[in-house]
């Protein structure tokens, strides 16, 4: 490596927005905390858990869908957008969460699902009741098919979760669902689609929300024509090439809309991509400064456990943000993908497509995870906490068949359908499940593993060297530190083979140093300055440190 590979910023670093270095918590509504014992979470059980997420240290929480669904596909397949799903709560149950947190010092983004609704939707079945030619028809995409008697589909696009994006309808139309056939997508060429959606962004805004996190942000608008695709096999693959559905140009049209409806409520209000794409280059092309704050960093959730490449994605990543004034993000963990803690040990090391797990050994696997938390919340952007990350929960890669409910999982195409394994719900207390994840007897809606025990929140609190206790010192330096600040400060120090090393500093401050053994072998090191954090044990001396393998530490300098 070579000093300062990543130059100094050329322009102004922006105002010192709250999300330019905001840690955002994930939560699983179903899987957080229940409060009725019906074995699924809910909005009360959330509201109640709001002290520890404080505590925790995070400055906002991102709440996956709890709207009005049949649940086809875990809430993201919305009937109603302006409601509460009864297995979650009320309305007065959001808004007195919204309420809670906002007394606590924490923000609230809820998720918005902008490309497909459900079946269930009013729209959806009046298009279906009132038949071919209904206005409500063109709401969404349907189409005559192809053959002889229109038995085939319009077109060859694929769905997400396997077979044809299309589902023929009794009286010979075919809609479009790049998802699951309960996920019919919308036709946001049509205006009443996009009025809609403006006035559900007032709704949870008059609300309260501090922003939306935009599911699919990258699949609303698709190709005129609807053009074949020529099936390469590849196209499962979320962001994989340019396509007719997926990162069209069109859609920074609606989000420069919808930036204006932000930017007119107080208090900064946000919106965050979920936008895969080709390159980072087309990711940041949905955070220019007049669209939308963030977009996830899924190319860095994928990048292997290795010196180098992630040396490069965090370059390109810091680079490519620069370039539109945005704030990069980062983030490891997230209800799709396998547990980071499981994926970084996995042969396909940092695959995020979803595939099967392996078992790998969960002590190694909680050593590296928790090095690669330490580095990712050591670098200039926002981060994103997935729930139970912070208690080094592992991938559960034995469920059973019959327990599965990932809409993907029984089909023999498409993504794997193994998403289950990290929405298992997180255990806060006790011996025996659920863990304290409801009231006793309550049971979990996906069972929870025996060796969780150990892994709860009271089994760590309080406990030094606790895989909690890293996150609650790493995000409290984190938000103490004038190194630390949101600006894109981060200078590349010369290291050895397999270690990574990079310096923050800002004016009239000690430097902040972060250095990473990523290698198989522990790295006897010159001891630069005063240590403030370490992912695993260290040998520390006067002069020197030794860093095991699969070590993140912190200085200051």
């Amino acid at each position: 490596m070579t000093d300062q590979l990543i130059a100094p910023p050329t322009v102004e670093a922006p105002p010192a927005s709250w999300w330019r270095n905001a840690v955002i918590y994930q939560i699983y509504p179903r899987s957080f905390a229940d409060s009725n014992g019906d074995g699924i979470g809910d909005l009360p059980g959330i509201s109640s858990r709001l002290p520890y997420l404080r505590d925790l240290g995070v400055d906002a929480v991102w709440l996956s869908p709890f709207y009005a669904s049949p649940q086809a596909d875990a809430g993201y397949d919305v009937s109603d957008y302006r409601t509460v799903d009864p297995i979650f709560g009320t309305v007065a149950d959001a808004e007195q969460l919204i309420t809670g947190a906002h007394a606590l010092g924490l923000r609230v983004i809820v998720d918005l699902v902008p490309n497909h609704s459900s079946d269930q939707h009013d729209w959806f079945k009046r298009a279906l009741a009132e038949g071919p030619g209904s206005p409500f028809r063109e709401r969404y995409h349907f189409r005559p098919g192809q053959g002889e008697n229109g038995e085939l589909p319009p077109n060859d696009w694929p769905s997400i979760f396997g077979g044809p994006a299309w589902t023929r309808v009794p009286d010979g139309e075919w809609y479009l669902h790049l998802f699951a056939p309960e996920q019919p997508d919308f036709n946001w060429e049509h205006p009443a689609v996009r009025d809609e959606f403006k006035t559900i962004l007032r709704f949870w805004l008059d609300l309260g929300v501090d922003g939306f996190r935009v599911d699919v942000a990258h699949g609303m608008v698709k190709e005129a024509g609807l053009p074949d695709i020529g099936d390469t096999g590849e196209w499962h693959l979320l962001g994989a090439g340019e396509s007719p559905f997926f990162d069209r140009d069109g859609v920074h049209e609606i989000y420069r809309d919808w930036r204006k409806i932000l930017d007119e409520y107080p208090g900064e209000r946000i919106a965050v991509a979920e936008a895969w794409a080709p390159s980072l280059a087309r990711v940041a092309n949905y955070v220019r400064d007049d669209e939308l704050h963030q977009a996830f960093n899924f190319s860095y959730l994928g990048t292997a456990w290795n010196a180098h490449e992630q040396q490069q994605m965090i370059e390109e990543s810091l680079a490519a943000m620069r370039q539109v004034g945005a704030p990069t993000t980062w983030t490891l963990s997230n209800h799709d993908v396998v547990r980071h803690t499981t994926r970084l040990m996995q042969k396909i090391e940092g695959d995020a497509a979803g595939r099967k797990p392996t078992a790998v050994d969960e002590v190694a696997g909680l050593r590296r995870g928790r090095a690669a938390s330490a580095l990712m919340l050591a670098l200039p952007g926002s981060a994103y906490v997935y729930q139970g990350e912070e208690l080094g929960l592992p991938e559960v890669i034995d469920l059973p068949p019959e327990v599965r409910q990932d809409p993907a999982f029984h089909r023999a195409t498409g993504q794997d359908g193994y998403r289950d394994g990290c929405r298992v719900p997180i255990p806060w207390s006790g011996d025996t499940a659920p863990y304290g994840f409801g009231p006793e007897g309550g049971g979990s809606w996906l069972p929870q593993p025996a060796s969780w025990a150990g892994l709860s929140v009271a089994a760590q609190a309080g406990v030094p060297g606790s895989t909690l206790e890293l996150y609650r010192d790493a995000l409290a330096i984190r938000r103490s530190n004038p190194a630390l600040a949101p600006v894109d400060n981060l200078r590349w120090i010369t290291a050895p083979a397999g270690v990574l090393a990079f310096e923050r500093a800002v004016e009239g401050a000690p430097v902040f140093r972060c250095t990473v053994n990523m290698s198989d072998e522990p790295v006897d090191l010159a001891r630069p300055g005063e240590l403030l954090l370490a992912s695993s044990p260290v040998e520390i001396g006067p002069d020197r440190v030794v860093l095991p393998p699969d070590t993140t530490v912190w200085w200051s300098l």
